[in-house]
């Protein structure tokens, strides 16, 4: 019982100092916002390192896989990484009784071994602009219009 109860307080103390710094980060706000807090942690890289919409940077490297899943490229072939939940369906297809790549895996040890996933797609991202006074704007602009009709 003595031993339960110090490691339930070990625990607890544990869980209370530590703290996720969870979220998403929007790139374009990263040098206003989580920046100055990444420096001091110890990042070596610049803001226009990370994201520089106006030349190459990291987010040259990330990419939306298929339909809302992240990848990383890590060659200048195009090879992509990403998590395996994300390319579960690819591999269920190509997997047969013969050669069951969900259970075994799969190593392509030549780009004429690798094998071809039609309809898949990456998007990178090019830019990223804050368009909220934009669209409120119009949608302002649309209201007037739909208030005048009405009198």
């Amino acid at each position: 019982m003595r031993n339960c109860f110090t490691c339930l307080i070990i625990f607890t103390m544990g869980v209370l100092s530590v703290r996720a710094d969870e979220g998403m980060w929007m790139l374009h706000l990263l040098k206003k916002q989580q920046y100055p807090a990444m420096r001091q942690l110890g990042l070596k890289l610049e803001d226009y390192d990370i994201y520089n919409p106006d030349g190459s940077s990291l987010k040259d490297a990330v990419v939306q896989f298929g339909s809302g899943c992240t990848g990383e490229v890590i060659s200048s072939q195009g090879l992509v990484l990403t998590n395996h939940h994300c390319g579960y369906g690819q591999i269920q297809q190509h997997s047969t009784l013969e050669n069951n790549y969900l259970e075994n895996g799969f190593w392509a040890m030549t780009q004429a071994q690798e094998l071809p996933n039609d309809g898949l797609t990456v998007t990178f991202i090019d830019k990223i602009d804050d368009v909220t006074d934009y669209v409120k704007a119009c949608l302002l602009r649309d209201k007037e219009k739909d208030t005048q009709g009405v009198l």
